[in-house]
């Protein structure tokens, strides 16, 4: 495609922690590529902050991420990629992809009923786009949404697998178990690392979508089509392999805002692997 390197790495975005989800998913689904990776641990949660705000914050780690030559983005946020996609796609000059639409279509694939439940931030349940691109992939179906505020911070406090955060994930889910959805989306990039406890609430009768995993699925799909990926040969097949066995991703990049060191421990929990992470400050937020 055009000039653009297919050797460069790819950039990863989101408002925190949660867009490790979709590092992972990428990992596993594109071994021979590398991730450069922006974390904006200083000014998160996005999903409280207005639609401006979250599209200035975006186009500054887009610009970020530009400067270091990747290859595409993916916009590992769904607050961001509710928000601020469309006007990212108008400013960047290489392929970029977002969260939303990937996991709205698996779910409309996945609900027999045509009842769906979305879980997600304040601002992304507000903007409407899961509604949006669910009903425009299936017009029959009936969209219940809900925000959850309190399931980011009990990931980030570690609470994955714990009595406080099955009496909220209740608080939030039997109302719409009560309407009788039978696809649910994780429509936040946090809530994936809740997966065993809401299974648990939702019973086997609720298929969970993980937009991260169908996120990963459409980006290496994109750049198969913009004949971006990098070769795939058996050497670097055993490669990767062999990175994955010695527990490194060499040429990997992680950069934060804000405390690395907490960032660090997180990542080694969710990637099972040692990385490192530097606090960057995007050009217009260090000004």
């Amino acid at each position: 495609m055009g000039d653009i390197d297919k050797n460069s790495p790819i950039g990863v975005f989101d408002s925190g922690v949660g867009g490790l989800t979709v590092v992972k998913e990428l990992m596993e689904q594109l071994p021979d590529e590398r991730i450069v990776y922006y974390g904006d641990t200083a000014r998160v949660p996005y999903g409280n902050k207005s639609k401006e705000t979250v599209i200035r914050y975006s186009r500054e780690i887009a610009d970020f991420l530009c400067e270091q030559k990747v290859k595409a983005i993916v916009v590992a946020c769904n607050t961001a990629s509710a928000l601020a996609l469309e006007e990212l796609k108008k400013s960047v000059e290489v392929p970029i992809i977002g969260v939303v639409k990937p996991g709205a279509r698996a779910a409309a694939d996945a609900s027999q009923k045509g009842k769906i439940g979305v879980i997600a931030t304040r601002a992304t349940v507000s903007s409407g786009i899961y509604e949006a691109y669910l009903k425009e992939k299936r017009p029959d179906i009936r969209v219940y949404a809900k925000a959850c505020p309190l399931f980011v911070p009990l990931v980030e406090e570690g609470l994955t697998d714990d009595p406080i955060t099955d009496s909220i994930i209740h608080m939030y889910l039997d109302g719409l178990l009560a309407e009788g959805i039978d696809a649910l989306v994780l429509g936040c990039t946090h809530y994936p690392l809740l997966r065993d406890s809401i299974a648990r609430a939702v019973g086997k009768d609720v298929t969970l979508v993980n937009p991260a995993y169908e996120t990963a699925r459409s980006f290496k799909a994109l750049l198969d089509e913009k004949e971006l990926l990098c070769g795939t040969g058996e050497k670097n097949g055993q490669n990767a392999e062999n990175r994955m066995i010695a527990g490194t991703r060499p040429g990997n990049e992680f950069f934060v805002s804000d405390s690395p060191e907490q960032f660090r421990n997180f990542a080694g929990n969710v990637l099972s692997i040692r990385i490192g992470a530097e606090d960057v400050k995007v050009k217009a937020f260090a000004g």
